[in-house]
């Protein structure tokens, strides 16, 4: 069974992603966090095999999360797809920089996001 985590300040986004990735149909295992602090706790303690993440959060953001896991070798590979209002180009170019996987922003389009997802379940 696959772990996702799930990273986004507002508890309704998380349960929207989450309810958007249960229409792909594969089990998963989930995980929330809050902030970025609380992602890199639960990364510690748990293994997960794709993040999906947004920008905008309290303590430690999303694209600063992105940055400091790129940085350490047991987590460079994990799949991050950016979920997130911030479309800007900069926005975009600077997380493909810090090593996204992918960018999808909000609100959230069920086709796209469940293409970008699946490819990583």
């Amino acid at each position: 069974m696959k772990s996702i985590m799930i990273v986004d300040d507002s508890k309704i986004m998380r349960t929207i992603v989450k309810n958007t990735v249960e229409l792909l149909k594969v089990p998963c295992r989930y995980f929330e966090a809050e902030d970025g602090n609380r992602a890199l706790e639960i990364l510690e303690a748990n293994p997960v095999d794709l993040v999906l993440l947004d920008w905008n959060m309290p303590n430690l953001s999303g694209i600063d999360f992105l940055k400091k896991i790129r940085a350490m070798d047991k987590y460079r590979d994990i799949p991050v797809i950016m979920v997130t209002s911030e479309a800007a180009r900069l926005n975009v170019v600077e997380a493909v920089k810090a090593g996204v996987t992918s960018y999808v922003t909000k609100p959230i389009s069920d086709d796209v996001f469940m293409e970008k997802v699946g490819k990583y379940l």
